[in-house]
């Protein structure tokens, strides 16, 4: 699939000397709400000093004085195996969360992110975290008025919120579950996020159907999984709505196979991110 990338880019020295960032969005116009591609091409110059230490990068999406939310990682390549005069290159996909406030007196059509981009030693304990290798000031418009609207419908429990854990907030289906969802009519991106419970069910099938269609069936290899659709306007079909039905051929009773636990319910996958757009 070819992208338009929108260039964003600084260059500063950071303390693994002589590298070099640019970063470019999949996206023309940034908005919140927003599912986008964020490509990485990391430089290393004639004075790059070969590091033996594998450093993170540490991205960072500042809202005002808040961060907003932020994409730490290590490099596909790690940077103990980088070489002088050579580029590394690689794409990750993020989502932008709803943050513009058009009841804020202030909002002026147009909100301001901070991104700020750096590598840090995973062995650093100094709490504080080196210069930034980019910084740069992103706008953001809000949302297309008629970004399609998701309703949780049947088969679903209570969202659940857990900072601590991997998912950070989910919700659990039973055998199956049922989102109804604007019909845009036209090609649109579905990205879904979740996981299932490797450790009580084995080979657990999870099918994801639009309508009655079935759009895809596999069996996580691992605890979580991300999979995302283009999917095109035809298969919508013509009514105003569609179904996104998930559902699974295994479930389990964690009051039955967990230890102490008092939860009755039966459950399926976790649910944790829907969007489409």
């Amino acid at each position: 699939m070819q992208m338009a990338f929108v260039s964003f880019s600084c260059k500063r020295e950071t303390q693994i000397r002589g590298v070099e960032l640019e970063v470019s969005f999949s996206e023309a116009t940034l908005s919140d709400d927003l599912v986008t591609d964020i490509q990485y091409r990391w430089k290393t110059k004639k004075d790059f000093e070969e590091v033996k230490e594998d450093y993170y990068a540490y991205v960072h999406f500042w809202h005002r004085y808040n961060l907003l939310f932020y994409d730490n990682h290590s490099p596909e390549i790690p940077t103990s195996q980088w070489e002088r005069e050579k580029e590394y290159t690689y794409s990750r996909r993020i989502y932008i969360p709803t943050f513009i406030d058009k009841s804020d007196p202030a909002f002026k059509g147009e909100d301001i992110l901070r991104l700020s981009i750096g590598l840090n030693s995973p062995y650093d304990r100094s709490g504080k975290l080196p210069k930034p290798l980019l910084e740069k000031k992103l706008k953001f418009s809000p949302a297309p008025p008629d970004t399609p609207k998701i309703s949780y419908e049947d088969g679903w429990y209570d969202l659940e919120i857990s900072p601590e854990t991997s998912l950070k907030r989910w919700r659990w289906t039973a055998n199956e579950a049922r989102c109804k969802i604007d019909n845009p009519r036209q090609d649109a991106l579905l990205f879904i996020k979740g996981g299932v419970n490797l450790g009580v069910l084995n080979n657990q099938k999870v099918v994801f159907k639009v309508n009655d269609s079935i759009l895809d069936e596999f069996i996580p290899e691992e605890s979580q999984f991300e999979k995302s659709y283009r999917i095109k306007k035809e298969i919508l079909g013509e009514a105003d709505i569609f179904y996104l039905v998930i559902s699974t051929d295994k479930t389990f009773i964690p009051k039955q196979v967990i230890l102490r636990s008092k939860d009755e319910r039966e459950l399926g996958v976790q649910i944790s991110f829907i969007y489409f757009r």
